[in-house]
C-alpha cells in the first residue's frame, strides 16, 4: 500500500504546494512511482507542475462528488517527470465543500476514492487548501503523516494550536495513527526572533521537527513561474539540496 502524506497549514504562503511538489519530484528523480494530488481550488500544486488548472475538466472535484462517474483513474495525468502523476484541481473543488457535508462518510471520501489505486503508487502527496474545512479534513483522515510547513516566526506557532486542535479531533474520529511533522520553511536567519521560534517549536514537537530547514529565496518563485519544482528548475541550489535532505528524511520515516 502506498504512503500516504498530507501537506497542512490554514496559513497561506507557507510553502505547502511547493514542498508537496518538491516532495513528489525528488522521489520521482529516485525511481519513486508517485502520486500528488491537489486539494486545493486554487491549483497551486496543478500550477507548480506546470499545467493551467482551467484547462482540466476531470479533476480532483470530480473524483470527491462522484468517483462512481468519475474513479479517480480516469483524473490522473503524467507529468514530465518520469514516474511522477497529477490528480488536478481546479476552482470547481471550491463547490465540493458544500456538497459533502451532508454526505454520509463525508470526511473520508478523499481516503476511499485512493484507495482503490493505493496499490499503483510507492507514496501519495496530497496538498491541502489554507484552511482547516471539509477538504484538509479529507486529507488528514486519508494519512499516515502530515506534514506541517512552518514560518519561523511567532504567528506561525500560534496558528499551530488551532491545527493541533483539529489533529487531536481527527485521531479520535477514525484516524488514530496519524503522525505530526513539522518543517521549517521560509527560513531567514537575519531576523532577530528566528532563533527562539526554532527554539520553541523543538521544545513543543521534539524529534517531530525535520532537521532540514528550507531558506527563504527568490528561486522558489522563479521556479513557480516555470511551472518546475527547484530540484529540476535549480538542481544545484541550495533550496533544492535542501529539499532532496528532507526527502531523505522522509524514506526514512517510511521503513
Amino acid at each position: 500500500m502506498s504512503e500516504i502524506c498530507t501537506i497542512a497549514n490554514q496559513k497561506g504562503g507557507v510553502g505547502k504546494s511547493t514542498t508537496c511538489a518538491c516532495l513528489s519530484a525528488a522521489l520521482a528523480e529516485i525511481g519513486k512511482r508517485i502520486l500528488a494530488v491537489d486539494l486545493d481550488p486554487q491549483g497551486g500544486l496543478t500550477t507548480s507542475l506546470g499545467f493551467d488548472p482551467d484547462s482540466f475538466q476531470n479533476t480532483a472535484y470530480n473524483v470527491l462528488i462522484n468517483s462512481n462517474e468519475s474513479p479517480v483513474r480516469t483524473a490522473i495525468i503524467e507529468t514530465e517527470i518520469p514516474n511522477l502523476f497529477l490528480l488536478p484541481s481546479n476552482l470547481d473543488l471550491a463547490g465540493a465543500e458544500g456538497e459533502l457535508i451532508g454526505e454520509i462518510g463525508w470526511d473520508k471520501t478523499l481516503k476511499d476514492a485512493l484507495f482503490p489505486i493505493a496499490q499503483d503508487y510507492d507514496s501519495i502527496f496530497i496538498d491541502c487548501p489554507p484552511s482547516l474545512g471539509i477538504l484538509t479534513t479529507n486529507g488528514l483522515m486519508a494519512a499516515q503523516t502530515v506534514i506541517i510547513p512552518v514560518q519561523s516566526e511567532y504567528l506561525a506557532l500560534k496558528g499551530l494550536k488551532e491545527l493541533n486542535r483539529v489533529i487531536s479531533k481527527i485521531r479520535k474520529k477514525g484516524n488514530p495513527d496519524l503522525k505530526i511533522r513539522i518543517l521549517r520553511t521560509m527560513h531567514d536567519a537575519r531576523s532577530s526572533h528566528t532563533k527562539e521560534v526554532i527554539e520553541e517549536l523543538e521544545k513543543i514537537f521534539g524529534d517531530q521537527v525535520y532537521q532540514s530547514v528550507i531558506k527563504r529565496t527568490i528561486k522558489f518563485a522563479d521556479s513557480a513561474l516555470a511551472g518546475k519544482p527547484i530540484i529540476l528548475y535549480a538542481k544545484s541550489s541550495e533550496g533544492a539540496e535542501a529539499y532532496r535532505q528532507l526527502t531523505q528524511e522522509v524514506l526514512k520515516d517510511e521503513q
